[in-house]
């Protein structure tokens, strides 16, 4: 299968991570994620800062990115991708539990391509993150600056 370079998960719910990359494995792109786990985290990532520093030169091809995390929130890591020269034709999906329609206003007026509630039953999450998975990472053109494709 032909793939595209790394996905950033930005996403402080153990759960939720294990069954984002569960799902993501069954279609062959868990080996490609990156994890973190709050939002200050998912900036020193994407600036090369502190841990970050020597990580792999590129951008991810998508950000997945939940909202309400710790240090910094999901909003804010969202407008500073979409304010960033370097950073913002990177694709950011907001994967959610928020049914907010001020969250919803709010991501779509800071530039997020795609805002998706989890859903609550298991089967249907796992359902939704690999059609996720799917388009994101293979269907979609990667933006210039993100990691050039792989052949697995």
């Amino acid at each position: 299968m032909e793939k595209l370079g790394r996905i950033l998960l930005a996403e402080d719910s153990e759960n939720d991570i294990e069954l984002t990359l569960n799902a993501l494995e069954e279609i062959n792109l868990a080996n490609e994620v990156f994890v973190v786990h709050d939002g200050e985290e998912a900036l020193n990532y994407l600036y090369y800062r502190g841990e970050y520093a020597d990580r792999p030169k590129g951008n991810p091809i998508v950000v997945l990115l939940d909202l309400k995390m710790p240090k910094v929130d999901g909003l804010e890591v969202l407008r500073e991708i979409k304010q960033d020269k370097n950073l913002k034709t990177i694709p950011v999906v907001v994967l959610t539990s928020s049914r907010m329609e001020s969250d919803l206003i709010k991501s779509y007026d800071l530039g997020v391509n795609a805002y998706v509630v989890k859903p609550v039953r298991f089967d249907e999450f796992v359902k939704a993150v690999k059609e996720l998975g799917a388009f994101w990472a293979i269907l979609n053109e990667a933006p210039p600056g993100s990691v050039s494709k792989m052949i697995k």
